[in-house]
């Protein structure tokens, strides 16, 4: 059963409790933080990403084929259980390179996207055989300079930068001028380049924003992007292999957001694969898919160290805060702040009595995990969940600001 003091997006993970505690992976959360002897860690329910990699696939049409952003998380036990279940991983450095290929992924699975990609970085990249995303025609001369040094063909693809964006995303990759990819009208120009400098461009990488609830504008979004595609292959110097058409799909993070609706996008890839087996029969279509894989698998779990009262205020003190959990605390893309979904795991469905706002050990205002939050009365030692935690958590946090010690990962389930 859930726990109805939840705000009611969360009730789809169906969050289970027993005794009045929270169960993560069927473990009570107690047992989980002494098991890892940790004040602060993120844990992973390895069944939910197997859930929601069932239901995507269910929804989809056969011939799309589904790659892991390993940005969303790349700690090495979650990426070894999506190198099962996803069709291939996208990385964006060469350390996500090696974390993919060491969870078991062929490297022909794998793409390299970035604007900043180095020498070296490209060099292993080759050599190990993986698809690069070319950002710009001056990587696409390096690339290929690198190929000659190195006795290899690089496999290759360009990303492009459409005149089109995402609407309703959290971050726009796309539309105007953006550091990512080749800007779609000199990308005729840019495939005859890539073509004179000897390099065999496979593919077309085509990503215009991340975290969109809004279904008919993901939707609209993968029908423009293979339509320029489509523009596309008169200039390209051998059929097309790849097509990426990114994803963007978001999940729901605050009161009133509703889960993504798979319909309107399953009948838009439906639409897109029956055109692609007449114009581009030779490729292989792929969604790029990162946070809505693991975003709702996972929940940051933090120990009360201090509770204190300031004119009338309850806070909370954790023994972590935004330097593990940065996105929680608004600073890592938030416009205006709001709170994700917070409980007391050791005391799940005791009912709320104090609002209080919940604050981690550092010497910054903006250390806040929760603000001014309806709570049951919580004591020092109980554990702070926060929820909607698998994606861009740990890895996307300050975890060396002030030098506190590092957090713990766990996958359970």
């Amino acid at each position: 059963m859930t726990s109805p003091s939840l705000p009611r997006h969360l009730l789809k993970t169906s969050w289970a409790h027993a005794d009045g505690e929270l169960l993560i992976g069927g473990q009570p959360v107690s047992a989980i933080a002494a098991a890892l002897n940790a004040d602060a860690f993120y844990v992973y329910d390895a069944a939910l990403m197997r859930q929601r990699m069932a239901e995507l696939r269910a929804a989809l049409p056969a011939g799309v084929h589904i790659r892991y952003a390993l940005k969303a998380n790349p700690y090495p036990p979650v990426a070894a259980l999506m190198a099962g279940l996803a069709d291939g991983m996208d990385v964006a450095s060469a350390n996500e390179l090696r974390i993919a290929l060491d969870a078991g992924v062929a490297a022909q699975d794998i793409s390299f996207a970035g604007p900043g990609k180095r020498d070296a970085e490209l060099a292993q990249a080759i050599v190990a055989g993986c698809l690069i995303n070319l950002e710009s025609l001056n990587e696409a001369a390096r690339v290929a300079a690198l190929g000659k040094s190195l006795d290899r063909k690089p496999r290759v693809a360009l990303r492009l930068n459409p005149d089109f964006e995402l609407r309703g995303a959290g971050m726009r990759m796309s539309g105007g001028a953006k550091p990512f990819g080749v800007d779609a009208e000199d990308a005729p120009e840019a495939l005859c380049e890539i073509a004179a400098l000897g390099l065999d461009c496979e593919g077309l990488h085509i990503f215009s924003g991340s975290q969109s609830l809004k279904a008919d504008a993901i939707a609209a979004s993968l029908e423009q992007a293979y339509a320029l595609a489509e523009r596309l292959l008169p200039h390209l110097a051998a059929p097309l292999r790849q097509l990426n058409l990114g994803g963007g799909f978001g999940i729901p993070y605050f009161p009133g957001e509703p889960p993504l609706d798979l319909a309107p996008i399953s009948a838009a890839l439906k639409g897109i694969v029956t055109r692609a087996g007449q114009t581009m029969p030779q490729a292989d279509l792929h969604l790029e898919l990162g946070r809505y894989l693991v975003g709702e698998a996972g929940c940051y779990v933090t120990r009360i160290v201090d509770r204190k009262l300031s004119r009338g205020q309850v806070f909370l003190i954790t023994a972590g805060g935004m330097n593990h959990h940065l996105a929680a605390s608004g600073n890592l893309g938030q416009v205006l702040r709001k709170n994700y979904p917070v409980a007391i795991g050791n005391r799940f469905t005791a009912a709320t009595e104090e609002n209080a706002t919940v604050c981690g050990p550092l010497c910054s205002p903006l250390d806040v995990l929760a603000e001014n939050y309806a709570l049951p009365r919580a004591e020092v030692g109980d554990l702070v969940v926060v929820f909607q935690s698998g994606a861009y958590g740990a890895s996307a946090s300050p975890q060396g600001f002030l030098s506190h010690a590092p957090l713990v990962e766990t996958l359970v389930g």
